[in-house]
């Protein structure tokens, strides 16, 4: 049975997860891809070798989000709604908060569909780059259900609360061109070139410093919810903690030796 989650870790520190679950289109949902990537998230967080998270999926979806099949399970009488209250707090819910939280920077390389979950997951990361084949839509009204795994507070933060109402309350997909005119993705590209450009992407992110890139995303992400007096405060801590890391002396060493080579002599 061929694995979950394909995982590639290149020398420069640039993990790639692959979605590989072509049965069920990459679902989320139904099966144990929740718990493969959260253990994958895991263990790049404790790896101090990994400086960036590429997620992109096999096949010509990039996930189908819930596993509708599961769904008949779920409105069966034997499973309450306690019960799957729990089962969401306890399962895909916990997707959203090690994704968010994860130190390195997250690019999604969406390959093709993202429906629901799976656009939420998207969503999730810091940087999403599509292919032409994409599409991305907040589906669950389409099903009578609600964005359960935190949709409803990524998606506004990436573009915007009306055009978010219009995706969630429609459940109209949009597509790659429409995506990147809105700001959900960053830039749109052939399919042959989807993973090359996400992957040079992350190349020019793993370049630089990553103490100084992991406490930068550390500040955007605290900048969505404190004042500007307390984030300021937190850049102060961090810019002493950044002007005492090799990789500063280094630059600085490199950039007064650059100056001086450019220096007249005489």
């Amino acid at each position: 049975m061929a694995e979950l989650v394909q995982v590639d870790q290149r020398d420069d520190g640039v993990v790639t997860l692959t979605l590989n679950d072509p049965a069920t289109r990459n679902a989320l949902t139904g099966s144990a891809m929740v718990d493969t990537l959260l253990a994958e998230f895991a263990r790049i967080e404790r790896d101090a070798s990994v400086r960036v998270l590429v997620i992109t999926a096999a096949g010509n979806v990039f996930s189908s989000g819930g596993n509708v099949m599961d769904m008949q399970r779920q409105i069966g009488p034997a499973v309450g709604a306690a019960a799957l209250r729990q089962e969401y707090r306890h399962g895909i819910q916990r997707l959203p908060l090690a994704l968010h939280a994860l130190e390195v920077p997250t690019i999604a390389a969406v390959n093709g569909p993202a429906i629901g979950a799976g656009c939420d997951l998207a969503c999730m990361c810091d940087v999403r780059i599509a292919a032409h084949e994409a599409t991305f839509a907040e589906s669950f009204v389409k099903l009578g259900i609600v964005p359960g795994d935190g949709g409803a507070w990524f998606l506004p933060r990436l573009i915007g609360s009306a055009r978010a109402a219009e995706m969630s309350f429609t459940g109209d997909a949009i597509d790659a061109a429409t995506a990147e005119q809105w700001g959900l993705v960053s830039r749109v590209v052939p399919a042959a070139e989807l993973l090359p450009t996400a992957l040079a992407l992350a190349g020019r992110m793993a370049a630089n410093s990553p103490d100084a890139v992991r406490m930068t995303k550390r500040l955007l992400r605290e900048s969505q919810h404190v004042r500007l007096d307390t984030l300021l405060e937190l850049s102060a801590a961090y810019q002493a903690l950044a002007h005492k890391t090799q990789a500063h002396a280094d630059a600085v060493q490199a950039f007064a030796a650059r100056r001086a080579a450019r220096k007249p002599q005489g």
